[in-house]
């Protein structure tokens, strides 16, 4: 047997290895593996691939050491980002913003553009929020009760919550898929959004088009429900437009080119002070929950705990509660959790030399620019199908082909959009995958039948292929 070939057998051992741990952890823990399971099987199959690699080939431990010391660093501005998005998230919403934003979007939904007004009011949410997933289990439930009061099936009013919400995710700088794709490839934050939108705003557009003409066709009266949702927002918060200055704010500095942990860590310090001057008695009664003594002692913790903690009001509706309910920092560390050992994990493929054995798998597709980035996007799409996770998949698709773009000459820009349109956005669409499962769980609609109705998702592999035909954009540095 060939050297070549017997080697790219062995690199798949490992990934064999991840495989089968992931499908029993997602079997016995279910959406829940994230918090742990799942780190253990990168873990095990990190320890497969270095074992493999000593053994086989040699290499000393060191070298290991070594190339996981460089991984992990490399993600620590990533991780540092992800911590203060945790404390956007808990700004934002106990300041207002997100509360305001949410209750003045609502206003504005008919029946006649339902399935429109869903699908962009999920995909405003989840800028600003940075995840889907809360996104979906919060404006997503009340938007498909309402979807069903107006005669839509569940399955297409899903497809637009769900399509909204990641497009949303996929662009916002608060994404923590976002932050990983664009960190692993070296990729500034924001060159990565704005090279995104070369091929997510004409998907995007689509859908739009599409689920227009979906609502057209429909009628009905509003659901009362919504009006209980924007009538509780408006009893629990000041919902003044002056706090919508936090997120012009934030799209300013975003504008002026600043780097990211900077925007980010002003717009806390903007989004605590629009709480302490519009929310007061929501901090006091923060601040109150874990201490007593001076005001100023109240409204220093109900700020601080804001920041990091878990913070859950009781607004009289067990709906709105979730809504409103943030995680602060605390709620990214599963997440930071699950990136430093998937880091691991690509350290020991990258030093065993596995990762570059995996690569001439796909050699003859990747001759042409549209064969790199087909082979790029479908790569992306199969291991959301395989490994049932869309940061493995990010982290998977990076390493797998960025020694490729990188000797072709292409712009790591290119592979982090190629990886976002594929990797992060399909992750929905597999009935196994952590996604899957979660949404079709939280919506009570089956992952098979709301999929065909996730045209955003649907398009952004197909919209990536057809840009890197046509070259717009893509630059080779040499």
């Amino acid at each position: 047997m060939n050297t070549d070939v017997k080697r790219t057998l062995l690199a798949l051992i490992p990934l064999a290895v991840l495989v089968v741990l992931l499908a029993l952890d997602i079997s016995i823990f279910g959406a829940d593996s994230i918090l742990g399971a799942s780190q253990v099987a990168l873990l095990a199959s990190a320890g497969v691939a270095i074992g493999l690699g000593i053994w086989l080939y040699k290499i000393p431990w060191s070298s290991f050491e070594k190339e996981i010391v460089g991984n992990v660093g490399s993600v620590a501005t990533a991780i540092l980002i992800l911590l203060f998005i945790g404390a956007i998230s808990g700004t934002w919403t106990m300041s207002g913003v997100v509360p305001a934003f949410i209750y003045y979007g609502i206003k504005i939904i008919s029946p006649k553009v339902f399935l429109l007004t869903a699908c962009v009011l999920c995909a405003l949410v989840s800028v600003m929020t940075g995840s889907s997933w809360t996104t979906i289990a919060t404006v997503g439930v009340a938007l498909l009760g309402i979807g069903r009061a107006e005669g839509f099936s569940d399955a297409m009013t899903a497809g637009a919550i769900i399509s909204g919400a990641y497009f949303g995710d996929k662009i916002s700088p608060l994404s923590d898929t976002t932050v990983l794709a664009s960190s692993i490839n070296k990729v500034d934050l924001f060159e990565h959004i704005r090279y995104m939108l070369i091929t997510t705003v004409p998907s995007f557009v689509i859908t739009l088009v599409v689920f227009t003409v979906l609502g057209l066709t429909h009628g009905g009266a509003p659901d009362a429900a919504m009006e209980v949702y924007s009538g509780t927002l408006a009893s629990t918060f000041n919902l003044t437009p002056w706090v919508l200055l936090v997120p012009a704010f934030t799209v300013f500095l975003i504008w002026k080119r600043l780097p990211a942990l900077i925007v980010l860590a002003l717009s806390v310090v903007a989004a605590a002070i629009a709480a302490l001057v519009f929310q007061p008695e929501i901090v006091r009664s923060i601040g109150q929950a874990v201490t007593a003594g001076s005001n100023a002692r109240i409204f220093f913790a109900g700020i601080v705990e804001t920041i990091y903690n878990t913070v859950s009001l009781d607004t009289g509706v067990p709906e709105v509660n979730q809504l409103v309910a943030t995680r602060g920092m605390l709620g990214m560390l599963n997440t930071i959790f699950l990136i430093i050992c998937a880091m691991c994990f690509g350290a020991a493929m990258q030093g065993s030399g596995m990762i570059a054995d995996l690569s001439r798998i796909f050699q003859p597709l990747t001759r042409t620019r549209a064969g790199l980035v087909g082979s790029t996007v479908i790569t992306g799409t199969a291991l959301n199908g395989i490994v049932s996770d869309q940061y493995l998949s990010v982290i998977l698709t990076s390493n797998l082909y960025r020694h490729t773009y990188e000797k072709d000459g292409y712009e790591g820009r290119l592979l982090s959009r190629s990886v976002e349109d594929s990797a992060t956005v399909t992750s929905p669409l597999f009935p196994w995958s952590s996604c899957g499962m979660t949404q079709a769980t939280i919506l009570s609609v089956p992952t098979l039948l709301y999929a065909p109705f996730c045209f955003f998702n649907l398009l952004s592999p197909f919209m990536s292929f057809i840009v890197a035909l046509i070259g717009w954009k893509i630059i080779k540095k040499h």
